[in-house]
């Protein structure tokens, strides 16, 4: 274990360079993971406008499933590298092991979730059997078989934990590849294989995940010295397990209140018509190529932050905090102007109805201009968790999603006017960055970041 005694490049390296070297694979990866999301609804889009209903409207379920996958990920990330700053090596380990057998335990949850309310879930949502036959085979698979995803994820979060984001995106790409090259295979019933269709997609889905699984725990075998997994260590600590809920049930709360807003808006364009919700998934699939580069800069974040803290280098910690801040807004911004002046084109992947090109093109203008505030809002967010604070990110998110933005998209589709609908994310937004901002200055103090030092 010599080689785990020496300082890891999280406490030593320049914060620029580090923030660049261990977010670059991760936001490369999440890019690829982004245009794997658009590749594989265009071709279902080619199937019918239901077809791709039935996989949008299966997002607030897939935003659960990552929920909890993502937010026990954050847990052990957190936990595992301020360990690590720490020096505490037996503790990392079995912080490696009692997230893996958290992972396990959640992954069977979802399996048996999935195969019992997938039809009900669609049939609340719609009566149009053609969506409600496509998503349930759709949701049935993704869901049922989740231990893909959930084998991936933990592989994945265990590399990063330790700063191996270029080993963390071998997995990540390998399996979007794999789930790019199945999607037409399977739904359109090339080179012998049966045509699938919608199904099709979900089956891609599962084996890419379960290929990408398999690579990232060869990985963790091979190539993180800092993590030596071992059987008896796969199982239940409660001391532990609260270590990485503390983190980490902030981060699944937060994100089961967007999977819940997600429901609810779906309800409400449903409303209008079937093309709005159509424009939100689309809406969805390409904001990822915008939002994913912050949240892979996000995922370097949380580990160098954590790391440096338990290090007592607190001046590092300044500075990936403000270097994060910076760069975010600056893809955002990026990112609003793409949805300004290109929906239309943006849109045309989709092989859109002429109605869902009307109503996607301003939904896509309309919704755009609240991008560089929720990159405040996002980087903040991941600042106080990284920090110990997750209750402050966990009452930002589920105020903006069911206190400010639902709501508020309830209230305007009284108007009767579907572009009215659109405003709540700008709405949403503004209102929790107030709450953030607060709360991401009261984190700084406390931990002796701003101002007069404690104690």
């Amino acid at each position: 274990m010599e080689n785990t005694l020496s300082e890891n490049k999280m406490g030593v390296m320049p914060i620029g360079k580090l923030l660049f070297t261990m977010s670059a694979p991760m936001v490369a990866s999440m890019l690829f993971q982004a245009f794997y999301n658009i590749v594989d609804s265009m071709f279902v889009a080619r199937l019918s406008q239901d077809a791709m209903n039935a996989v949008s409207l299966a997002f607030p379920i897939h935003t659960l499933e990552i929920a909890f996958s993502g937010g026990t990920g954050v847990g052990i990330n957190a936990y595992l590298s301020r360990s690590l700053g720490e020096k505490d090596y037996d503790k990392v380990n079995r912080i490696a092991g009692t997230g893996i057998f958290l992972y396990i335990c959640t992954a069977f949850a979802f399996a048996v979730l999935g195969l019992l309310v997938a039809g009900p879930y669609y049939r609340f949502q719609t009566m149009n059997e053609t969506i409600v036959r496509y998503g349930t085979a759709y949701v049935s698979i993704c869901t049922g078989l989740a231990f893909a995803l959930f084998a991936q994820m933990c592989s994945e979060r265990l590399l990063q934990a330790t700063g191996r984001t270029n080993l963390a995106m071998i997995p990540q790409i390998t399996g979007a590849v794999i789930n790019m090259i199945m999607d037409p295979i399977l739904i359109f019933g090339l080179f012998g294989f049966p045509r699938l269709e919608v199904a099709g997609a979900a089956v891609a889905t599962v084996i890419g995940q379960s290929i990408a699984a398999v690579i990232g725990f060869t990985l963790n075998i091979r190539r993180n010295p800092e993590i030596r997994l071992s059987g008896s260590l796969i199982r239940p600590n409660r001391k532990i397990t609260a270590g990485i809920y503390r983190i980490g049930v902030p981060s699944i709360i937060m994100q089961i209140s967007g999977s819940v807003m997600n429901f609810g808006l779906n309800k409400i364009l449903i409303g209008f018509t079937e093309a709005a919700t159509a424009a939100l998934g689309a809406y969805y699939k390409i904001q990822s190529f915008i939002f994913m580069p912050v949240m892979g800069m996000n995922n370097a974040l949380v580990p160098i932050v954590a790391y440096n803290l338990g290090a007592g280098n607190k001046d590092r910690v300044k500075k990936t905090a403000f270097l994060s801040m910076g760069a975010a807004v600056c893809i955002m911004i990026i990112g609003t102007l793409l949805f300004e002046l290109i929906p239309e084109t943006l849109l045309g992947i989709f092989t859109p109805s002429e109605e869902l090109l009307r109503v996607g093109t301003r939904a896509f203008r309309i919704i755009a201009v609240h991008f560089p505030v929720a990159a405040i809002s996002i980087v903040s967010i991941s600042l106080c968790q990284a920090m110990g604070k997750p209750m402050f990110a966990l009452i930002t998110s589920v105020c903006r999603s069911l206190v400010f933005l639902l709501p508020s998209a309830y209230l305007l589709s009284l108007t009767g006017v579907l572009d009215n609908v659109w405003y709540s994310f700008l709405i949403g937004e503004l209102a929790s960055i107030i709450l953030i901002v607060i709360f991401l200055r009261k984190t700084f103090r406390e931990n002796g970041l701003l101002g007069k030092q404690p104690g």
